[in-house]
This record gives C-alpha cells, structure tokens and sequence, in this order.
C-alpha cells in the first residue's frame, strides 16, 4: 500500500511540473514600429502568460516597449508547429524579446 501512494505521489508531482512547460509553449506573431524615423518590424515572440490574443496584446507591448517599439498588432497566437514557417519573415525579431 505504502509503495503504490508513492508511485501516485511522485506521478502527481510529475505531471505538476509538466503543466506549466506545456503552458509555455506558446507564441504569437506581431507587427510594430518606432517614430522618428518610422521603422516597422514583424516578430515572433514566446508568451510567457496566458496564450490567449488578448492577453498576448498587453504582454508583447510591456516587453517590446524597453526598446521604444510600439505594438501594432498582434497576427495570431500559436502552438510550436507554427515557428519554422515563420522564422525568416521575422529575421533578427524572432524570439528577440
């Protein structure tokens, strides 16, 4: 009895830390700029929070903005599937930030 509440134990534990690394394989793509002079740019970054359109909008602006970029859009939100197909549109902005 004793060993098999180990098992289940150490299997519950297991699958707590798997959680939050499947939560953070998400990614969205997105497009900025800078002013003066006007400067665009497309990017892939990870999402670190929810991996919902929404909240990607408010994470990406807080994260990009260190480097006075401005978020213009975000395109869509996505599994690991999606990164090769977008890495050379990206270029020096993929996961950059």
């Amino acid at each position: 009895m004793k060993q098999h509440l180990l098992i289940a134990a150490a299997a519950a534990a297991l699958l707590a830390l798997s959680t939050p690394a499947q939560a953070a394989e998400c990614f969205a793509d997105y497009k900025a700029k800078q002013d003066n002079p006007l400067r665009l740019h497309y990017g892939v970054i990870q999402l670190l929070g929810a991996c919902q359109k929404q909240a990607a909008r408010s994470e990406i602006q807080a994260r990009i903005a260190s480097d006075g970029w401005k978020l213009l859009n975000v395109l869509t939100v996505f599994g690991p599937e999606g990164l090769q197909e977008r890495k050379a549109n990206a270029g020096s902005y993929y996961l950059r930030f």
